[in-house]
């Protein structure tokens, strides 16, 4: 008899193969904003405010007896940036826009002893400026400032610096925090020059929180009693040098420690 044939077993269907799916990529952290200035807010400032942002204000008593402080630790502070005169003073302060004081104060010596006065310093020419001052950052632009504001001075000052916000303003590379300064040290007035250091200390201590320099400032001449306003602008900044620095501030040797509201205070 003829063998019966078995059908063959139908090959099973092959699994589909499946990729696996690409993990979403992560979002980029936002950039911090800049500053009027044109500088980048410190992270930590920006943290603390954030951080803070509900902490108690400071009184009016607190913040009296943290400038008695100050005044008692430093009775007469003084800017660390090197002048003899407002007008060199002007010159060293939009000099050192985005450098340290210490690295203006190596430059301007031999810049000094050739041109203290506006006259002198439009005779020398940028060139001159340029060649001098070429260790500071953006010293080209700097050098064209210079020689400018000093031409403006001449021509429409007298070759005096004027005791003006309007009028200094309206200079070459002279901001409001430049005006604020000569404001300050030249003519004695109670203004507050907000930089790096003291955006840091207002938002960090809670002292006078803000989003922009002027915010801060405004906050500043608000809260501050009138017999302090004419040190403040210099207790702060040197506060925030040396003591409420940016990466790990000095809270073991800070005057303000138990008034201060940051909530990562080491004391």
């Amino acid at each position: 008899m003829p063998r019966k044939s078995t059908p063959k077993a139908q090959p099973k269907p092959a699994k589909a193969i499946t990729k696996p799916r690409a993990a979403p990529p992560k979002p980029k952290a936002a950039k911090p904003a800049n500053t009027p200035g044109g500088r980048v807010l410190i992270a930590s400032a920006a943290q603390a405010r954030a951080k803070g942002a509900g902490a108690k204000p400071w009184s009016t008593a607190e913040i009296a007896d943290a400038f008695r402080r100050f005044r008692k630790a430093n009775p007469e502070p003084r800017g660390e940036l090197e002048h003899t005169n407002p007008f060199t003073l002007l010159v060293a302060v939009v000099l050192s826009a985005q450098a340290t004081d210490a690295g203006v104060n190596k430059a301007t010596p031999a810049l000094f002893a050739l041109a203290d006065t506006p006259q002198k310093m439009a005779a020398l020419g940028e060139e001159r400026v340029r060649d001098l001052i070429k260790t500071i950052g953006l010293f080209r632009t700097k050098a064209k400032n210079v020689v400018a504001l000093s031409e403006i001075l001449v021509a429409q000052h007298g070759g005096v610096v004027p005791p003006s916000r309007e009028a200094l303003e309206a200079l070459p590379g002279v901001g409001r925090k430049t005006a604020n300064v000569v404001l300050n040290i030249a003519f004695g007035e109670p203004t507050i020059a907000v930089d790096t250091h003291i955006f840091r200390v207002g938002n960090r201590t809670g002292l006078a929180p803000g989003k922009t320099p002027l915010e801060v400032e405004e906050t500043l001449e608000r809260v501050i009693p009138a017999e302090f306003k004419r040190h403040a602008h210099h207790w702060l900044i040197l506060h925030g040098r040396y003591t409420c620095i940016a990466r790990r501030p000095l809270c073991e040797k800070c005057l303000i420690v138990d008034l201060c509201r940051w909530p990562e205070k080491t004391v």
